[in-house]
């Protein structure tokens, strides 16, 4: 509730306005972006999509909570804002080589299946960024078998 203060008297111009560490030129926030999509496309967010974003944010960026927590807000307003994935992937798309593109890939489908269930929407939006990010069908393809085997490994 403060922060909301704060917010409204630094944007009518009273008090200092606090800057976040992640801009809309931030290719760490258009991937968040990318993982939030893949998260909320089919309506059902469960907890462990929400653990498996911060666990994912954290590790492959090498973040802290705090920073973490600021990142997943920055990129849910973006994601919310935005009218496809072209801009998040062209983000990417300047700021990664192809490894740092797959590395994406790979943490949109460990989101995929955080849940334990794929659904056609999140199948297609994990296919269109992977054609987005310039990732063969031939790595998306293999990528999604690692990772679901990792995932039923699990279970056992």
């Amino acid at each position: 509730m403060l922060q909301l203060l704060r917010d409204f008297l630094s944007d009518v111009g009273i008090g200092e306005k606090t800057l976040s560490r992640f801009d809309e030129n931030d290719y760490r926030m258009a991937a968040a972006a990318l993982l939030i999509h893949v998260m909320t496309i089919d309506g059902q967010e469960t907890g462990a999509e929400h653990e498996k974003l911060r666990v994912l944010l954290k590790s492959q960026f090498e973040l802290g909570d705090e920073a973490v927590a600021e990142l997943i807000e920055a990129a849910t307003a973006a994601d919310r804002e935005a009218v496809d994935l072209y801009g998040f992937t062209s983000l990417i798309n300047r700021a990664m080589d192809e490894d740092g593109r797959r590395r994406i890939v790979r943490m949109m489908w460990e989101m995929v299946y955080a849940d334990g269930r794929v659904n056609e929407f999140e199948d297609n939006v994990v296919w269109r960024a992977s054609d987005l990010l310039g990732i063969s069908q031939r790595d998306r393809v293999e990528m999604k078998r690692d990772v679901a085997g990792e995932q039923s490994g699990d279970d056992a």
